[in-house]
């Protein structure tokens, strides 16, 4: 006996329309959602922290950032941040940190100090290795490094100088206490290094790099003096004898 088979239902068709709609609903949401966010205070910078800075302030790094509070958080790339603080001058490398909320850290790494200069008001600057002079707190700046003395601002031996200090490694200048012109003739760059055991050196800038070696050897074998470190090295004792007027090819004023 044949048996017979129910007929299948066909499936009810699906209802296309109420998935475009939730998909429409769910879209609105977020951005609504976004706009809500973006408009609130969480997503806006709130504090803005420097940190590792000694003769650069924090209001020029603050200024040079262009970051301030209420800017959009997200807004603020830290590349772009650390290329505008790099490019004050004092500045050798900048890391900016962001911590979510709102908190953005400018890391700073200054150039060095090579000298530092003090004016007749007793306004003590200090001569970053990129050239750059800063004001420096004299209460709190550590003076160790030589002081220049005498010089002209725009005196391009000075300029050279700093250029060679930078070039020197710091416990290769330890003796040196104060650097002063004293131009000759024969060496328009020549200079005059008053150390920290009470030696007076006189040298010229393009042979300083050359001439600490024996600077070092001077001051830590010998009683205090004078030693000319030119074409020629030659030593005197503090005492009776005075330099004479040729000596070392003159004095000259500048």
């Amino acid at each position: 006996m044949a048996e017979l088979i129910p007929l299948l239902k066909e499936p009810p068709p699906k209802k296309r329309g109420s998935r475009k709609l939730i998909l429409v609903l769910v879209l609105l949401f977020l951005i609504l959602l976004s706009i809500l966010f973006f408009n609130s205070a969480i997503s806006k910078v709130s504090a803005i922290v420097v940190s590792g800075e000694q003769f650069t302030s924090e209001a020029d790094i603050k200024a040079a950032a262009s970051v301030r509070p209420g800017d959009a958080f997200f807004g603020t790339a830290a590349g772009t941040v650390e290329k505008r603080v790099s490019a004050l001058g004092s500045i050798k490398r900048t890391t900016v940190e962001k911590k979510f909320p709102g908190e953005v850290r400018i890391i700073v790494e200054e150039y060095p100090p090579v000298a530092f200069e003090m004016d007749d008001a007793g306004k003590l600057s200090a001569i970053l290795a990129s050239g750059k002079i800063l004001e420096a707190d004299t209460g709190s700046a550590v003076v160790d490094k030589p002081v220049l003395s005498g010089w002209r601002k725009d005196d391009p031996v000075k300029k050279k100088l700093c250029e060679a200090l930078a070039g020197i490694r710091a416990e290769d200048m330890d003796h040196l206490s104060e650097i002063s012109p004293s131009p000759t003739e024969a060496y328009p760059d020549r200079i005059r290094i008053y150390t920290r055991s009470g030696f007076e050196i006189i040298t010229a800038v393009s042979l300083l790099k050359d001439k600490l070696p024996t600077i070092n050897s001077v001051v830590e074998e010998r009683s205090p003096g004078r030693a000319t470190l030119l074409l020629a090295d030659t030593y005197m004792p503090f005492g009776p004898v005075e330099e004479t007027p040729g000596e070392a090819g003159g004095e000259g004023s500048r």
